[in-house]
């Protein structure tokens, strides 16, 4: 008897089986459609359940045992950047409280979590004015510029949504990481060679020649990373860059940044 648990595997069924009915539905709509009918608010609330039972460790009559949260992380609210997993760039931290954050992640272990806020223009920004979902990342130096400000570079690791806030000489959170999925199959790969193809019309670029970093997208087997890669790339804003972040699952997240780049040529 599947459950839950089986939400994939029930979605490719459906999407097979309706497809046989020249019916077309696409990988992330047949997961939203699941989702919805197991009860969930969304693929992205199934998907965190899931990755959260399948990483706790089995108690003694194998049934998951629920995670502990971990402490609060030292947190970083962005104001014009949503960062993806792997990126490696310096960020300017001016904010007292951010750099209160700074100071205490590099005095522990360096890692800090880093979420976007809602809008640009906002200087105090509370728990209610950022987003939810963010990366963890870890700090690898600093250097202190002639206006105070801190220049740090970061390392983005993966993705993470918030359990809780804390405020206080700086903001924390508590938040629970959520696993790389990995995208595999004959749909990943196809769907993969479509989006590089669609990227080279849409940057009218040339991935077989320099620059260097673009002849690198190609060599991305994972269809996570692809995907989180060209929505660094892509003409949109911050909204649109936060949506493909809580895209957890990655082929639905690869669907998602073919069809942006659809979009924008066929408005241009």
């Amino acid at each position: 008897m599947r459950d839950y648990r089986d939400a994939k595997a029930m979605a490719r069924t459906l999407r097979q089986a309706l497809n046989a009915k020249s019916i077309s539905l696409g990988h992330s709509e047949s997961l939203e459609l699941v989702a919805k009918l197991l009860g969930f608010q969304d693929w992205n609330v199934l998907a965190a359940k899931i990755n959260t039972e399948v990483a706790a460790p089995a108690g003694a009559s194998g049934t998951p045992v629920p995670q502990t949260p971990s402490a609060a992380v030292p947190t970083i609210p962005l104001r014009d950047l949503v960062l993806f997993p792997h990126m490696l760039l310096p960020i300017f931290v001016a904010r007292d409280t951010s750099k209160r954050a700074v100071e205490r992640a590099f005095a522990t272990d360096s890692r800090v979590f880093a979420i976007a806020q809602k809008r640009v223009d906002d200087d105090h920004p509370t728990p209610d004015g950022l987003y939810r979902f963010g990366v963890t990342a870890r700090l690898l130096d600093q250097a202190t510029l002639k206006d105070g400000t801190l220049k740090v570079s970061v390392q983005a690791l993966g993705r993470a949504s918030v359990l809780r806030f804390d405020a206080g000489e700086f903001l924390a959170a508590e938040i629970a990481e959520i696993p790389e999925q990995s995208g595999t199959g004959g749909d990943a790969a196809s769907l993969s060679r479509l989006a590089l193809d669609a990227y080279q019309t849409y940057a009218h670029v040339d991935l077989a020649a320099p620059p260097q970093v673009l002849t690198l997208l190609p060599r991305l087997r994972e269809p996570g990373m692809l995907a989180d890669t060209l929505a660094q790339l892509l003409r949109i804003g911050i909204g649109g860059r936060q949506e493909l972040l809580e895209t957890v699952d990655p082929v639905a997240r690869l669907e998602k940044v073919l069809a942006l780049m659809k979009t924008d040529q066929e408005a241009a």
